[in-house]
């Protein structure tokens, strides 16, 4: 990442409570074909969220704990705070002297953009500008919210409004926080109702529904130069599983969730 930071461009995909088991099925099932194009081998990682809802996974992340692999450590991080003693700091690791990630880009003279979907990142009160404040320029309209059928293709051309508006020269670190995956999801299933309510099977069509759309989102973020992306759930969600629903709980569906990185490259 020392080599990255300061070359490429940065985009951190968060989609917001999607299930491991969930993005597993789709990609081994063939129906992720823009998202498995780009995922090394076609599968997922498995890894453990930082946090088990939204606000505490995504202080943890901007912070440089990233989902950790599922198996035993210690694994040398992508990014960093400076901080005495860490054991997940290597040679390779960005290191940032800075409060979290985004102020640390910026001090590497990034244009730091997020573009939010669920409501810790609606910046409406107190609580919904915290993560929002990190950056330098935010975004958030209603129909980016989880009320929205369509959030997340409006999320996408804003991002391609941001990136076609900077200089050719400007480096962007771009977060975009998906929420078509969050409750309510039951519109994205083909004769679902409100009455049927969210299942499984309309997370999963949310899913489907946001790799119909990502393609537009990578090919803006590899417009410009090469882009280093980080496509990941920040936590799962539960759908009756050992009679939990939701999330913000100790459950294995919740702390386990897909991750990946990879390049874009350039498509000019």
């Amino acid at each position: 990442m020392n080599e990255v930071v300061g070359r490429d461009d940065l985009l951190l995909l968060t989609l917001d409570t999607l299930r491991y088991d969930v993005a597993v099925e789709l990609a081994a099932t063939g129906r992720l074909p823009n998202l498995s194009a780009h995922l090394p081998g076609g599968t997922w990682e498995q890894r453990h969220a930082p946090g088990n809802f939204t606000y505490a996974s995504h202080q943890a992340m901007f912070a440089g704990f990233l989902p950790t692999p599922a198996s035993p450590g210690p694994h040398p991080r992508l990014f960093a705070a400076r901080f005495a003693g860490s054991e997940s700091t290597a040679g390779r690791t960005f290191v940032f002297d800075a409060p979290h990630l985004v102020d640390g880009l910026a001090a590497r003279g990034y244009r730091t953009v997020c573009i939010g979907g669920v409501g810790f990142f609606n910046k409406q009160g107190a609580l919904g500008n915290v993560l929002p404040g990190f950056f330098q320029e935010s975004h958030w309209e209603p129909e980016f919210s989880v009320a929205s059928p369509t959030s997340f293709e409006s999320q996408v051309e804003r991002a391609e409004k941001v990136v076609s508006q900077l200089p050719p020269e400007q480096r962007l670190f771009l977060f975009l926080n998906a929420s078509a995956l969050h409750q309510p999801n039951w519109f994205h299933l083909p004769g679902a109702t409100r009455e049927s309510g969210d299942s499984r099977a309309s997370h999963a069509a949310a899913l489907e529904y946001i790799d119909r759309h990502v393609g537009r989102l990578f090919d803006a973020m590899s417009s410009r130069r090469r882009c280093f992306a980080i496509v990941s759930s920040d936590h799962g969600t539960a759908y009756g599983d050992d009679g939990y629903t939701g999330h913000r709980l100790g459950h294995d569906c919740v702390w386990t969730v897909p991750y990946s990185h990879f390049f874009l490259e350039p498509t000019t």
